[in-house]
């Protein structure tokens, strides 16, 4: 859905051609955003629905915007160096804006172009302490009327192929050494000998570069007579992922790093309980001994120890997993997200 530059109050970009967690963000936001603010996603190969302009319409779309200035968002670093020249060197009126979700130190380079935006979010405290700047803390959200518990779980479990019966734990993501997948494999070679109704889903995008890692995983599931058990599967649409979490009794997060990370919401809007690091924004997500368990980053022992407990007391499991549809739905509704965004948008405009 094209929109003409001259309607345009707020272009929001992602030049990332691959599909990305940025891409999912803005992919889930602009609609909603759209229905309160003149803005257009602007990037290649952007879904048909999405309101949108070209690339090339940056250069060519006049200098300022139905109320003077335009808002451009960036959400990496060529993003903001685009929106940059744009301002400089072909003199468009327009206010920066940049959200940064990384946790830890940024890069000097990062930290420059931050200091010359006009507004800064952190989609969590950590995201924004090392940006030298002042932030607006707005945490990511999601649409609870696509991720909610599933009507029957048994017929979802056997229309997507798992055991009907048994406990079925998940770890959903790219597949790679800091999404913490041999720490998770590891813990289900340890634990699941002992505990025969058990099974396991690892479902994620394995890429070139991370084939041999996940090669060896797959030898050692083997290896440890685990392989009917622990299923190693390729990703999936995002528009199936409710159904897998909601086909799950326990997520697994063992990331060792992370930039926001959606999954623990996601898991626990459906009614599913979470086990996950502190990595990225998993500690203000998850409440612990609420909703699921947080275990340290890169701790091993207690990543198992936590599975272990919330795979042995079903009482709690459950518990943990009713109580996290209502918890998602008070913090984290992607509503509150577009909103938030929308109030800078005006307030650099000056409109209301």
């Amino acid at each position: 859905m094209h929109r003409d530059p001259a309607t345009v109050d707020v272009i929001a970009l992602n030049l990332k051609r691959r599909w990305s967690g940025v891409s999912s963000t803005v992919i889930r936001l602009v609609p909603l955003q759209a229905q309160a603010i003149a803005i257009a996603a602007c990037g290649p190969r952007l879904p048909a629905h999405l309101p949108q302009m070209g690339l090339g319409q940056l250069v060519t779309m006049g200098r300022q915007g139905p109320h003077g200035a335009r808002v451009l968002h960036a959400r990496r670093n060529n993003e903001m160096i685009l929106g940059l020249l744009l301002r400089h060197l072909l003199r468009k009126k327009l206010r920066l804006v940049f959200t940064s979700a990384r946790e830890g130190r940024r890069s000097a380079l990062t930290r420059w172009l931050v200091r010359r935006m006009d507004g800064v979010v952190a989609t969590s405290p950590r995201a924004g302490a090392h940006l030298g700047v002042r932030v607006t803390v707005i945490r990511h959200g999601i649409d609870t009327g696509v991720f909610h518990p599933p009507a029957d779980r048994a017929r979802l479990r056997q229309r997507l192929g798992l055991a009907p019966d048994g406990v079925i734990l998940g770890c959903f993501g790219r597949v790679r050494p800091d999404k913490g997948t041999g720490h998770l494999v590891d813990a289900l070679i340890g634990l699941l000998p002992d505990r025969p109704g058990v099974e396991a889903v690892i479902l994620g995008r394995i890429t070139r570069r991370h084939a041999d890692f996940a090669a060896g995983l797959t030898a050692r599931i083997a290896a440890a007579g685990l392989d009917e058990r622990v299923h190693v599967l390729p990703e999936v649409p995002e528009s199936a992922m409710a159904d897998w979490y909601g086909a799950l009794d326990l997520l697994v997060a063992p990331s060792l790093k992370e930039g926001f990370g959606l999954t623990p919401l996601e898991a626990m809007a459906c009614g599913t309980p979470v086990v996950a690091t502190t990595a990225g924004a998993f500690e203000e997500m998850v409440v612990h001994e609420g909703t699921g368990l947080i275990v340290p980053v890169n701790d091993p022992s207690a990543l198992q120890a936590a599975i272990a407990r919330a795979l042995d007391h079903p009482g709690e499991r459950r518990a943990w997993g009713a109580a996290g549809p209502a918890h998602v739905a008070a913090h984290f509704r992607l509503e509150d997200e577009a909103a938030a965004l929308n109030a800078i948008y005006r307030e650099l405009l000056g409109i209301g």
